[in-house]
């Protein structure tokens, strides 16, 4: 990789790329770079190479082909950014980089109500698809990762998951057609307003969760759904987590299948409200869960709600609260986006290992032998539904504990044991890289470095991220 030429000649890529984007959309002043060199994750140290890098903002795939073009042709390190909203360091450059930002590229391209599809630029935020949804009130788009800032492009490339996906899938699901640029500047488009198609191999699939290593993404095509007309949330309390994992799968036999199904200790829930100057509802018990339903129709709503704690009550539940009003809800739903909150001075890191739900129980009963063997304060949340649950590695003071790769390793190996995955959501990134082959073989990840060569021979794109 050719970063002598960014680190010493600064001025020459500068120049080349503002012949293609124009003055105004290219800075190496790192005064102007600050917000372009980190996104949301807390334990990958800020590298000194952050300073010597180059930010472009092109205005289209057309741009962005030829950016491409030059870095391939000097070999120059790529960094697609989106959002910064991602917690693996995958838009964090860790050598003298190109950072190509997608913010110019935010759009809406077509709302197609007929064929209930929507196409978007990549760089248009979360918060941009939902206004626009709002104008149209009649259909929605289920996925929400937590934060509204995230851009579609980033959705896809992370392959987003979040509360829903219990109900309506992870972003895979949901991306019908993508316009990509490739590392050698051809400008592609995967996929079309078709729901069946099975020509050939299914490279749009190989492009979601990519996270930049194999082309850029400038265009999405979404599908979208008829909402709900009515909807609740549950919030139901146990005495132990065991006792809460077990109703889960009962519900889901039943035929119920709520929008989201979340795990929260207590002491999250507690410290979140706090933090927010409010207080939780549920008093008794230590664990709970909170369901939320949409129905078609009111009756459909009460007596789903009403089997729900039914179950729940047959596995040893000590409390329910219904949450009817909007404002309720709201409440419940702000509390429970506040978990990270409290914590985030002083986290090591989020884990976000998936197990298969029948094996949640036997997963926490492990995490917490590994707690006491290693003396550390680990508190959980989850998406339950799907058994992806959330592990808060607590730090030392600030800092990360002695004993950090050890534990997080073992964590790996404990969902790895019942069949799980080390990331359900958050990607490989730069974090989890070194962890892949506790999860494949040499063979696997021997497969996946040739899929990387094929869309990108000279290895330019996002760097250090999932395989090199």
């Amino acid at each position: 990789m050719n970063t002598d030429l960014i680190k010493n000649s600064p001025e020459k890529v500068v120049e080349s790329l503002r012949k293609v984007v124009g003055d105004d959309w290219v800075t190496n002043d790192l005064s102007q770079m600050q917000g372009y060199l980190y996104d949301e994750t807390e334990t990958l140290l800020r590298p000194e190479a952050c300073k010597d890098c180059v930010v472009v903002k092109p205005a289209s795939p057309e741009e962005i082909s030829e950016v491409l073009k030059y870095a391939n042709k000097e070999v120059l390190p790529v960094i697609v950014r989106g959002g910064g909203t991602g917690v693996v360091a995958g838009a964090i450059p860790t050598q003298p980089s190109i950072i190509l930002s997608l913010e110019r590229l935010n759009k809406v391209v077509e709302f197609d109500e007929k064929n209930l599809m929507i196409t978007l630029e990549s760089g248009a935020t979360l918060s941009q698809l939902l206004e626009e949804l709002n104008k149209n009130g009649k259909l929605f788009f289920p996925v929400h990762p937590g934060d509204e800032g995230a851009q579609v492009g980033g959705m896809v490339a992370a392959n987003a998951g979040g509360t829903r996906a219990v109900k309506h899938g992870i972003m895979r699901n949901h991306v019908k057609a993508l316009e990509v640029v490739l590392a050698t500047g051809e400008i592609i488009t995967l996929g079309g307003k078709l729901l069946k198609n099975n020509m050939g191999y299914d490279l749009l699939q190989l492009m979601i969760g990519s996270e930049g290593t194999l082309g850029i993404i400038t265009k999405v095509t979404l599908r979208l759904y008829a909402r709900s007309k009515c909807n609740g949330t549950l919030l139901v309390s146990f005495n132990s987590q065991r006792e809460a994992c077990d109703a889960v799968p009962e519900i889901l036999q039943e035929g119920i299948t709520p929008l989201a199904i979340e795990y929260m200790d207590r002491v999250i829930s507690e410290k979140a409200a706090e933090q927010l100057g409010t207080t939780w509802p549920a008093a008794k018990g230590s664990v709970d869960l909170m369901f939320i339903l949409d129905e078609c129709s009111e009756d459909d709503l009460y007596s789903n709600s009403e089997k729900v704690v039914e179950i729940c009550e047959k596995h040893g539940s000590v409390d329910s609260i219904v949450a009817e009003t909007e404002k309720d809800q709201s409440h419940l739903l702000q509390i429970r986006s506040n978990a990270y909150g409290p914590y985030k001075d002083n986290i090591a890191d989020i884990m976000d290992v998936a197990v298969p739900p029948s094996s949640v129980p036997d997963f926490f009963d492990d995490v917490k032998r590994l707690t006491k063997e290693y003396g550390n304060e680990i508190v959980s949340l989850g998406h339950i539904g799907d058994g992806n649950i959330h592990n808060f590695i607590m730090g030392d003071n600030g800092k990360l504990p002695t004993n950090y790769e050890q534990l997080k390793e073992e964590i790996y190996k404990t969902a790895i044991k019942y069949g799980g995955t080390i990331t359900a959501e958050h990607g490989t990134g730069k974090t989890r890289k070194k962890h892949m082959p506790l999860q494949f073989s040499q063979v696997e990840i021997n497969i996946m470095e040739n899929i990387k060569r094929a869309f990108d021979p000279n290895s330019i794109l996002s760097p250090g991220n999932i395989v090199d």
